[in-house]
């Protein structure tokens, strides 16, 4: 049995409660080109493995050995201790150093399809689809042998994710899972194309061993059909009334970012790891690096957007952020969700995302007659398509103007004085 490989950062649970969560793995050197990282995130720890033979070109293959013994014992098989992942990621790396092959006889599970798939995962969201995969996926089919996996057990799958209610954030050591029922039509929809996304991961992973020859069809999956006519969503954002009244009766800890949204049209992450050197006041102008797209989006500032990112970054370093949590952190995952839910009983406003923050700022410069293209710029949208699709039955245009001019003066709803409804 090979020696293992003492980390002191790694060796216990006690240790490795002092790393910060991140989304690349604490990494340790096995061997030339062989490596065992301990992967932090926010609320689980995971052993993971990469290789790549000496010499060879490109990146590294990566696999996931198991679970972390931070909170429950190892059991060797599911939970591993750090020497038990040791042994068993030098079994994959034998494996790797051979052919890059599975050993014959051993059968290839939906699990091992992800595992190949998230290795050599190219696409810009990899957080988000790691864990769909482990939180969703594997727990229920990552066991099943491709070869024997039936287009019944994939539809049943699908069908009752389809069925299964929203999970919310919960504490780490919450007793009970945190759920929002489909209350009606609209959340039905939501959750049927929630499982959409998931069969999409799922049906990636699989195609992928298809091609690479690892399962002999491919017909199991492709009967499998998404539901149809669910990404029709309505789109929501507030009246003017509506987002002076949710800003009042926002948590103050929070009102700074619902008010970023508003005058920005900035997504929540972006907004979140803004920093005051990606403000600059001379033109009034906040660079956001980091955003869906993977490219850089400017935002220009009016007068009230100006003042409130003076104020944001008055007094600090450059490096800081200029919207903090109350703990001086950085807003992480979901938080915003406690605040707005309050914010929209208390100011009496039909509840609102803070997407829908993010589409008011939109809203806001259709209504104005502001050109599509520009607000596809303003948004960081890659084209205009996006844009049309939720902005420009808003806009002012000629198609409208036409309609009431020509359309109106039929008289058979009497007049009165009462008003809309802001």
């Amino acid at each position: 049995m090979a020696r293992v490989v003492v980390e002191a950062k790694l060796q216990n649970r006690t240790a490795r409660e002092r790393l910060t969560a991140r989304t690349e793995p604490y990494w340790r050197t096995i061997g030339e080109g062989a490596h065992i990282g301990y992967y932090r995130g926010a609320r689980f720890g995971r052993w993971v493995a990469r290789f790549r033979k000496p010499g060879a070109a490109g990146g590294y293959a990566k696999t996931t050995l198991g679970e972390a013994d931070d909170v429950l014992d190892p059991d060797g098989e599911r939970i591993l201790s750090f020497a038990q992942a040791q042994e068993k990621a030098r079994g994959w790396f034998d494996t790797m150093a051979r052919d890059g092959r599975r050993p014959a006889g051993q059968p290839y599970t939906v699990g091992d399809a992800l595992d190949d798939y998230m290795a050599n995962f190219g696409g810009k969201s990899v957080t988000a689809t790691k864990s769909r995969v482990e939180a969703i996926i594997r727990p229920a089919l990552g066991t099943i042998h491709v070869d024997k996996l039936t287009s019944t057990q994939i539809a049943d799958w699908h069908k009752q994710r389809a069925k299964s209610p929203a999970k919310l954030r919960t504490g780490k050591f919450a007793k009970a899972e945190n759920v929002r029922e489909l209350a009606d039509d609209d959340a039905a929809r939501r959750r049927r194309s929630t499982a959409n996304r998931d069969l999409t991961v799922l049906k990636a992973a699989l195609n992928r061993a298809f091609r690479e020859g690892l399962v002999r069809s491919d017909e199991a999956w492709r009967k499998v059909l998404p539901f149809k006519a669910v990404d029709a969503a309505k789109v929501r954002y507030l009246t003017d009334a509506e987002a002076r009244r949710l800003v009042n009766a926002m948590d103050p800890a929070f009102r700074p970012m619902a008010q970023a949204a508003m005058l920005t049209g900035a997504r929540y992450g972006s907004l979140a790891k803004a920093r005051v050197r990606d403000f600059d006041p001379q033109s009034n102008t906040l660079t956001l690096p980091d955003t869906k797209g993977g490219r850089t989006q400017i935002v220009y500032l009016e007068d009230e957007g100006a003042a409130l990112f003076t104020r944001a970054a008055a007094g600090k370093l450059p490096t800081a952020l200029l919207f903090t949590h109350p703990s001086g952190r950085r807003w992480g995952p979901s938080e915003q969700a406690r605040y707005l839910d309050a914010a929209c009983t208390a100011g009496k406003v039909e509840r609102a995302t803070f997407h829908d923050l993010r589409r008011t700022y939109g809203a806001r410069l259709a209504r104005a007659g502001v050109p599509m293209a520009v607000i596809a710029e303003a948004l960081g949208h890659a084209d205009e398509r996006m844009t049309r699709k939720h902005y420009a039955h808003l806009a002012p245009s000629y198609v409208s103007a036409t309609i009431r001019q020509h359309a109106a003066g039929l008289g058979i709803v009497e007049r009165d004085n009462v008003q809309a409804i802001a």
